[in-house]
């Protein structure tokens, strides 16, 4: 990815056109993961995916490298354009629909909502006690769902790197949630 973003930077049309077919499926799949821990928002996700990549078709040209991959530009595009969305939604207080179903809604309930609130807190407390690099690399792996291959590719580390280095994340959090009594 890196290789295809300096040649879109440098104006390469069909870089650029295959830039954009390679990062897309990882933004919708990030879309996607952000949007649906908010009721009612995961339907957005293709389209927020869609303003990423128009997003990202008129940023290249002034994308300076920093030597970080350049999927954390485009994934910095994405949080932002998620972001946005969170925002505006937020000020919305329903959430259209073009039909009206036709069965009752078998979804959580209100006690299992805020119990799922809670535990999304208590995660995210978790994993702030962790160094970037391996919160990074948990919320590509087990949030996002993206491939061992992928997050390498991404972050410029072979699979196998991947897999050890989420090991150890894993086993870092682990041990910070049994000191916080997080964990039985």
């Amino acid at each position: 990815m890196n290789h295809l973003g300096s040649l879109a930077v440098r104006g390469d049309d069909g870089a650029m056109d295959s830039l954009l077919r390679e990062v897309r499926p990882m933004v919708v799949r990030y879309c996607r993961t952000r949007l649906a821990r908010v009721a009612g928002l995961a339907h957005y996700s293709d389209d927020v995916a869609q303003e990423v990549c128009i997003a990202l078709l008129t940023a290249v040209p002034r994308y300076q490298d920093r030597g970080r991959p350049f999927a954390s530009f485009v994934f910095g595009i994405a949080a932002h354009k998620v972001a946005d969305t969170l925002r505006v939604a937020g000020r919305v207080e329903t959430v259209p629909t073009d039909t009206v179903p036709e069965q009752p809604d078998d979804g959580p309930g209100p006690e299992e909502s805020a119990v799922r609130v809670s535990e999304a807190q208590r995660a995210r407390a978790l994993l702030d006690e962790l160094p970037e690099q391996q919160r990074t690399l948990l919320v590509m792996r087990v949030i996002t769902g993206l491939t061992a291959d992928e997050t390498g590719h991404l972050l410029g580390m072979s699979a196998g790197a991947v897999r050890v280095a989420q090991h150890r994340a894993i086993a870092r959090l682990r041990k910070v949630a049994l000191a916080n009594r997080v964990l039985p």
